[in-house]
């Protein structure tokens, strides 16, 4: 799969130190939090879903507990559609961390409890399936094991351009 290059729109973080730590605000969750490599992705990432792609913030979470059995996991950011229904998972990571299995399988267990709808604005292609099916392989975690595969359609939906009035606007999610 190939990745999306994200431009990042201009960001001014606020910071400070405090007890040999840096932190970093974050405007969602109205408080100071450890500046880590992944804080640092999830408030850039933040910055481009409000402020690059118009989401509105109230329709973002960040952070929040979520339920998967027994345990107790926190996602990184999912955004709601207009009906409250959770729309897309981000799962953020630090820049110098692979996005292979083992990612693959946090948002797929995430998506468990959240039930975000799958392929609902595009198909995958075969070789889309192919490589998603080569990742969820089953293996020795039941929990793994009990991922359904995904079948190819025949209906293939193509990259819609912004100038194609069916492309999604600011106020249709």
């Amino acid at each position: 799969m190939q990745m999306i290059k994200i431009e990042y729109p201009p960001y001014q973080p606020k910071i400070k130190e405090e007890n040999g730590r840096e932190l970093i605000f974050d405007e969602f969750r109205k408080r100071w939090i450890v500046l880590t490599p992944e804080e640092w992705v999830r408030q850039n990432f933040l910055q481009y879903l409000t402020q690059t792609k118009k989401y509105p913030a109230s329709l973002i979470a960040v952070e929040k507990e979520i339920k998967l059995g027994e345990l107790k996991k926190r996602f990184d950011i999912v955004v709601y559609d207009k009906n409250s229904k959770p729309w897309m998972i981000v799962e953020c990571k630090e820049m110098n961390v692979s996005l292979d299995k083992s990612v693959l399988d946090q948002i797929l267990r995430y998506n468990i409890s959240l039930d975000v709808p799958v392929g609902r604005y595009r198909d995958l292609t075969d070789a889309e399936i192919k490589e998603l099916n080569q990742l969820i392989e089953p293996s020795s975690k039941t929990e793994e094991a009990s991922l359904p595969k995904i079948e190819p359609t025949k209906k293939r939906t193509e990259f819609i351009k912004r100038d194609d009035p069916r492309f999604k606007k600011k106020g249709d999610y």
